[in-house]
């Protein structure tokens, strides 16, 4: 009974920490996974029975990063205990204890097929939530959140509350996007929801959208351009798009919300064109200071 008390503790540690409802959630999911496999009490649980637990979710084929959140609820869960109540318990789940990574690079949508798939695009409404990803590097969470409030459409911006890392953030919306966003605000004025994105059809008419349903309209457009893209490749593109255009990087990384600019600089190794240019105006410089210089013929020379 102690322990079960401990865990709803640590749901309340979670909530008072400000964590979203999502990872409150996902902790508890994970955490309770790990207790209903432990063959043992929980605060006798080893280093040992970790790895085990370990093996049992690759056997269950789940992915390292997934496999790595399961770790950290656990890891959490302990400093719980011994900073939180005060035991004498020692956490399982040791230093490095976790899966190796690959690191792929960040996916994007080349010009030609960014044009492609916002010429399928049916409607105002999925015109304008998805070139709001493509101009304003939303996150689809980020969208289907969006409210009236947030909106400042005569200064052509628009203020994400609470997005990853419960962080707020100003971006700036182009031309194109804010002509796409009037419109559907046009359209569907009559409706009372502060949120901005909601369902057309269906018994959930003139609610919110979710980002479920925002994700299966990408999936659709995706089938009629015949392209491999999801809703955050709309992000990535944006940056890469950016960075080419000769955007200074840290300009980048404020309009993703990124807390720290190695996450931006990834790009880089994707941004192919502006490499390019760097690199043919470097070298052409390079090339103009070391090349030996031609001299001209002394008169009589042959």
């Amino acid at each position: 009974m102690a322990i079960i008390d401990s865990i709803i503790n640590f749901r309340r540690h979670l909530k008072r920490k400000n964590y979203s409802p999502r990872t409150v959630r996902d902790y508890m999911s994970t955490l309770k996974q790990f207790v209903v496999w432990l063959d043992c009490p929980i605060e006798e649980a080893s280093n040992k029975k970790v790895l085990g637990f370990i093996d049992h979710l690759l056997d269950k084929k789940l992915k390292p990063k997934t496999i790595n959140c399961y770790l950290d609820s656990i890891r959490s869960f302990y400093e719980y205990l011994r900073e939180g109540e005060d035991l004498e318990i020692a956490s399982p789940v040791k230093k490095g204890c976790c899966l190796r990574l690959s690191k792929p690079l960040p996916r994007f949508l080349k010009d030609e097929e960014a044009s492609l798939l916002m010429d399928k695009l049916e409607g105002p409404r999925d015109r304008a939530m998805f070139l709001l990803m493509l101009r304003c590097g939303l996150r689809v969470e980020e969208v289907a959140s969006l409210t009236l409030g947030a909106l400042d459409l005569r200064r052509g911006s628009l203020l994400v509350k609470s997005g990853k890392g419960a962080k707020d953030r100003v971006v700036y919306v182009s031309p194109d996007a804010h002509a796409a966003l009037t419109s559907y605000l046009k359209e569907r004025s009559r409706l009372k929801s502060k949120s901005v994105f909601l369902v057309e059809r269906g018994v959930c008419k003139g609610k919110p959208i979710s980002v479920r349903g925002i994700q299966k309209r990408m999936e659709y457009y995706a089938g009629k351009s015949g392209l491999k893209v999801s809703c955050h490749h709309l992000r990535h593109t944006m940056a890469t798009q950016l960075l080419n255009a000769d955007a200074d990087i840290t300009i980048i990384q404020d309009l993703l919300g990124h807390s720290r600019i190695t996450t931006t600089q990834r790009y880089c190794k994707v941004s192919n064109r502006k490499v390019e240019k760097d690199y043919y105006r470097a070298i052409d410089l390079v090339v103009k200071r070391t090349s030996p210089q031609e001299t001209a013929p002394a008169p009589g020379d042959s």
